[in-house]
């Protein structure tokens, strides 16, 4: 169903507009918080998909959506789309005298203050809710601009429910509205005339006079836009009903369209969405999904005959690939350092305050689709905050979304922090997804982990109390968690060292990865940490690449390694030339849980190029670090050589 209703929507934008106008269309949306922010690129890419023209968004968010909304279009790079914030929180004090029972909370009152809020020389905008989808080119709606008589400022749908009329239930009384009164799901602003006729003055009064009676809203905004309509008709220019079919229960939305040719504007504007009841529920369902589902990294296509202002950013990358030799064997591994992936932060609720005792600690890892069973395991043993990236597809990014709001564990746990990274090129970035999840800790400390380890239970409390007793705030010391490995995929994980060394001896435990790669963790010294009862020095070698508990100014991953091959071993190496100490803690220790071969390690295994390109790769990053710490890191060249 979703691809018959993809290729429906992909005809019906290539045929409706054959050229481009060049014109830019400003669009307003108010959005805050974690799930309006992930609700709204839904709506982006339905206009996005259609689109002819450039486009200019302005976003009046709170400080939680600015963040994940400026990272997702920073790194989403589309052509001919400017974005602008605007801080909510500065604009509460315009409408918080005002009582509000309805969801939106404050932020539904919002749009009542756009034409102060917005540019002073900005005449026009379109205002969307972000419960809104689009099934035609945005420019068409933007051409009813130029329909307006007379005094019209506002152009609004009439309201498909009977709200307004005050006959769904006993004692019904709903704010005074023109008829059936106008949604504002959708709207049509004529900013400079509105400025003109004083609206700020207008609304205010309106309000002001009616909420002695009403003592509250319970429509927000569109409330007091009724009664101002109400008092001043003439303000109204009413749209067709197909720009903004209305899906709540008990609608009159169906005798707005015929067929799907019909179809503008999809508004879910009920607290039920999707279950919402109506006749052709399941293709404006499918619809829906359709867009939320898109692999939005096709939405960077170039507007044809477009002007479009210089992106700085896309015009450095461009420069950056034109100078790569795409005759180079190694020309895909050295493209995908710099290829930009576009980048969700916090796709689900996140609230935590650090402990102020500076000893908090963030868990840091990351994952694709086929490790997604470890999150409630690993969330289950470490009880403090975690960071992870996640590298899915925008259809993957939906089924987690499913997965995490059905386990009870997840949903419980509001100090994890998600961030969606999403597919693009042949090779898993696991090094960009360290750094993207290591960047939004905001603990003083970090657990660099991989998702296939269990920590022991209580090490989260731990390291914080070796945070104090090591110093760690005023040294440079990467703390050191012993790595082990189970074949099993039923193990009874051990509660204490001395339980953990006996299912060593029983061979239910090993030192990890001893029989394929020893050098890995060699110099962490597994003999001396048996009987070891306090933390001990070790010394940098060849291939150590152990996992560490480090501060959260410590330097990034280098993102040049990707799939399988020297991820961890150069970030080692690179804080060992930065003269960190590497301490190995008596009591600590982390379990690598099986699971099957991963497909980049499956590639280096079998693609000869592939280990060639990544001796490359390590022969450069040993000379890019000789050049940057000099005579102290030939000691690399001559332990690699000797290796």
């Amino acid at each position: 169903m979703y691809l018959i209703i993809l290729f429906l929507l992909f005809f019906s934008a290539n045929s409706s507009l054959s050229k481009c106008s060049s014109s830019t269309i400003h669009v307003a949306i108010v959005c805050a918080g974690y799930n309006a922010s992930r609700d709204v690129v839904t709506l982006v890419k339905s206009v996005l998909f259609h689109r002819r023209n450039p486009l200019h968004f302005h976003f009046i968010t709170d400080s939680i959506a600015q963040q994940i909304l400026s990272s997702l279009f920073h790194t989403w790079m589309v052509p001919a789309v400017r974005v602008n914030f605007y801080d909510a929180d500065e604009l509460k004090s315009e409408v918080s005298w005002i009582p509000n029972k309805h969801y939106s909370g404050i932020y539904g009152l919002m749009k009542l203050v756009l034409t102060k809020t917005l540019p002073s020389d900005l005449q026009r905008v379109i205002v969307l809710d972000t419960d809104i989808t689009f099934a035609t080119d945005i420019a068409e709606l933007w051409a009813v601009f130029h329909k307006f008589k007379g005094q019209q400022v506002l152009g609004l749908v009439e309201n498909q429910s009977d709200w307004y009329l005050g006959n769904l239930w006993k004692n019904h009384r709903p704010w005074p509205a023109l008829g059936r009164g106008f949604n504002t799901g959708v709207i049509l602003l004529l900013l400079d005339r509105l400025r003109k006729l004083r609206w700020e003055q207008m609304w205010r009064l309106t309000a002001e006079r009616e909420l002695m009676s009403m003592l509250s809203t319970s429509l927000a905004d569109q409330d007091i836009f009724n009664a101002v309509i109400k008092q001043n008709p003439f303000l109204v220019h009413q749209l067709p009903c197909f720009w903004n079919v209305q899906l709540s229960d008990h609608t009159r939305s169906e005798k707005c369209y015929k067929d799907v040719s019909d179809l503008k504007v999809i508004h879910w504007n009920s607290p039920k969405k999707l279950r919402v009841k109506n006749k052709h529920v399941e293709f404006f369902r499918n619809l829906y999904l359709t867009f939320l589902e898109y692999d939005g990294n096709l939405l960077r296509r170039e507007l044809f005959g477009c002007p479009s202002e210089a992106d700085h950013n896309s015009e450095n990358l461009q420069k950056t690939l034109s100078e790569l030799d795409e005759d180079d064997p190694c020309y895909e591994f050295r493209r995908e350092r710099f290829t930009v992936h576009r980048t969700h932060l916090y796709f689900l609720h996140y609230e935590y305050e650090p402990s102020s005792d500076n000893t908090d600690v963030t868990l840091v890892a990351q994952l694709s689709m086929d490790r997604l069973q470890m999150l409630e395991a690993i969330c289950k043993h470490w009880e403090g905050p975690i960071s992870l990236a996640l590298y899915l597809s925008d259809a993957e990014a939906q089924q987690f979304l499913r997965y995490a709001q059905g386990s009870e564990v997840l949903m419980s746990r509001g100090n994890v922090g998600y961030h969606i990274v999403y597919k693009e090129g042949q090779f898993y970035p696991v090094n960009l997804l360290r750094n993207v999840a290591m960047r939004q800790v905001n603990t003083p400390y970090m657990f660099l982990s991989d998702i296939d380890f269990l920590p022991m239970y209580g090490l989260y409390e731990y390291l914080r109390k070796s945070v104090v007793q090591l110093d760690m705030s005023n040294t440079k010391k990467a703390l050191v968690v012993p790595a082990f490995e189970t074949l099993r995929y039923r193990l009874s994980y051990p509660k204490s060292k001395a339980e953990l060394l006996s299912q060593l001896d029983m061979g239910t435990l090993f030192t990890f990865r001893y029989h394929v790669w020893t050098k890995g963790h060699a110099p962490t010294n597994f003999a001396k940490w048996r009987t070891a009862t306090t933390p001990y020095k070790v010394q940098w070698e060849a291939d150590f690449e152990p996992y560490v508990m480090v501060r959260r100014d410590s330097p990034e991953y280098d993102r040049r390694f990707v799939g399988f091959g020297w991820n961890k071993v150069a970030h080692i190496m690179e804080l060992d030339a930065q003269e960190y100490e590497f301490v190995v803690l008596p009591n600590a220790y982390m379990i690598h849980m099986p699971h099957a071969p991963s497909f980049d390690i499956t590639k280096f295994r079998s693609n000869k190029q592939y280990r060639v390109c990544l001796k490359t790769l390590k022969e450069e990053f040993q000379q890019n670090m000789s050049r940057r710490y000099g005579f102290a890191a030939l000691k690399y060249m001559t332990a690699e050589n000797n290796s």
